[in-house]
Formats: structure tokens, sequence, C-alpha cells
């Protein structure tokens, strides 16, 4: 009733703006379109395998993505997918390691800004126990439904390429994610572009058991890492991320040290961090620099930031810096966190010490 009460001043289509903002693909915008007109409070799940530190793509990014759906008016069930990062072989296959890693995850966001007034986080160890009548009977028609093939195609969900040997624990993992959407209700999966293909799974499930209403997905970007060529951010390259409670001088060294081609902008890491980050977060990027060099400059949109780019007018000198800038300032409130709450403390320092496995 809150979250319904809180979009009252927004248009149908304000909110369905507001997510579609969220998605570099939306498959299907009417669909969704019908859902916000149909129900008043929509569930959107997004969901997180506890691998290791978090980096800014995992922290802001989600922050923002959240609070954009609670905005329009969804409830956000965000899976702790403790069991799926046990299956996955993630610290080792220790779930009292992988446990701590997710609570050290639900610290940052909280410190990050996510609004929580919306959000459920839920354990999958714990939920699929407490309604395993529910949980394994779907898993099982899952498995039915599909060819090994159609499964192993999937695989790349956890960071596994398709023709890798897998262990059998790890063919359980896109059949108990493509239960998951349905377990938890999910009108949207708000998940990155990596987790297409078991999304597009439950919709092909859809077909197969007839039901008409097939879950919306909703995928956002995946940030690249840092050096040339690196597609996605990656936690076992602790140079390519950023940390979210990485301090000041270490955000400045990765920034200062990161591709960033002049005049490039396709696959250039850090335009992509000023637009998927910075932009959202301040609704500007701000670069202070000599007279000489152009002055200060506010930039109001990515096009006009693309546009001084290509044409040399804005320099990586004058970018890093202000990029590097920004990204400190987004984390101040995380590293505070983590400096005065002696938990939130004890916590990060225990996962720093635990080795990431792939």
């Amino acid at each position: 009733e809150d979250l319904a009460g809180g979009v009252a001043s927004l248009s149908l289509d304000e909110r369905f703006d507001l997510l579609m903002s969220i998605g570099e693909e939306c498959i299907q915008p009417d669909e969704l379109k019908r859902l916000l007109q149909n129900k008043p409070v929509p569930i959107c799940y997004d969901g997180f395998e506890p691998s290791g530190r978090m980096h800014i793509a995992q922290g802001v990014v989600k922050a923002i993505n959240v609070n954009k759906m609670i905005r329009a008016g969804c409830k956000v069930k965000i899976w702790i997918a403790d069991w799926f990062a046990q299956l996955n072989n993630k610290m080792g296959g220790d779930l009292k390691k992988i446990q701590t890693v997710g609570r050290y995850m639900i610290e940052i966001w909280k410190a990050a800004g996510m609004n929580l007034d919306g959000v459920e986080f839920l354990w999958s160890s714990e939920e699929i126990n407490r309604r395993a009548n529910e949980y394994w009977p779907l898993v099982m028609d899952i498995g039915r439904k599909n060819n090994i093939k159609r499964i192993t195609r999937c695989c790349t969900i956890m960071g596994r390429s398709d023709n890798e040997e897998l262990t059998a624990a790890q063919i359980f993992y896109p059949c108990m994610q493509c239960a998951d959407i349905f377990f938890l209700k999910a009108d949207i999966c708000q998940l990155g572009m990596d987790q297409r293909k078991v999304n597009m799974l439950a919709r092909e499930y859809c077909d197969d058991i007839k039901r008409k209403n097939k879950p919306i997905i909703l995928s956002h970007h995946m940030l690249p890492g840092f050096k040339e060529g690196q597609e996605k951010m990656s936690k076992s390259d602790p140079t390519s991320a950023i940390f979210m409670e990485d301090d000041e001088a270490q955000v400045n060294l990765k920034i200062k040290q990161a591709f960033c081609p002049p005049k490039i902008v396709d696959k250039n890491p850090c335009l992509e961090y000023i637009q998927y980050i910075v932009f959202p977060w301040f609704d500007k990027f701000e670069v202070v620099r000599k007279e000489n060099n152009g002055g200060n400059k506010t930039f109001l949109t990515m096009d006009e930031l693309v546009a001084d780019y290509e044409a040399g007018d804005l320099h990586p000198a004058d970018v890093k810096p202000a990029l590097a800038k920004a990204i400190n300032e987004i984390l101040k409130p995380v590293r505070d966190h983590f400096n005065s709450s002696s938990e939130a403390k004890i916590l990060l320092n225990t996962v720093k010490k635990y080795r990431v496995s792939n």
C-alpha cells in the first residue's frame, strides 16, 4: 500500500519510462506497460551469488536500479543465492563463508543508499527449505521439459562457457534459477544481460505449461573492466574493478591506469562509468581544468559529453580526475560505514581474507 501510494503522483507513462531507463533490453515493452496498468505493485526479482568483495557494478548500479524500481511502484525481492554459489563452487563451496559474504553485501547496499523500504532480502537456502514442497516439483518439471543441450546453453549465467566441463551440480543451476522466477512470483526479472538466457528459458517454459502471463525481462547493461578488451568487470583481477570499500587513493590509481583512448567512445570503460554510474547518480558530470585547457565545464547529458570527446575538446586527462572525484564521492558513505561500524568492519576484514574461487 505504501509503494502504491508513493507512485500516485506518477503517470503510467512516467512509471514505464522509469523502468525502461534501467534496461539495455526489455522483453517485452508492451507487456511491461500492460503489467503497470493492471497491477498496482508488481514484483521485481533480482538476485546475486555471494562470491567475494563487491565491485561498483554490483553495488552502485544495483542501488540505482532498485531505487528506480521502487519509485516506479514495484516491490523488489532480492534473492541471496547462497545455495547457488555453493553449486557453482564459489568460496570453495563453503556455505558458511558464502553466507558471510551475503551479509557483507547487504551492509554495503544499506550504506550506498539503496531504498530498503521496498526491498525484501530472501536467502535461497532458507526459502527453498521452508517451501520445499513448492520448489522442487517446479525444478523437476523444468528439467523434464528441457534437454541437456538447452540447459547447458544457459550455463553462461554462472560465468561458465557452454563448452566447459560442468559438474552435475552446475547442471541443476539453470533449472533452479528458472524456477526461482515462478517461486518468487516475479512479474519482472531485473538482472544483467549476462542472465538473459535463463530468463528466456522461463518465458519458453510458460509456453510449455500454457501460462499466459510471462515474466518480463528487463536486462541492464554490463559494465566492462578497466583494461582494454575486458567486456565484464572481474573480481579475480582487482586492478580491473573498483570495489565498494576501496579507499580514495586506490580509486584514483585504478582510474588513472584505465584504458581511455582519446576521441574513441566505443568500448571506452571510463565513458561507460560516466554514462551508467555518474549521470544516473548526479544528473551531471563536472570537469575541472585550467582556463588554457578549456576551463571548467558541467555536462548535463551524455550526448553533449560524447560530442566533446569525439571532437577532442574533452581529453582523457580531463575525464579521469573528474570521474575519480565523482566515484569517490559516491563511495564515501560506504567507507564511512565500514570505518564506524565494528560489525561491518569485521565482515569486511573476514571477506577480504577469503580466496576468490572460479
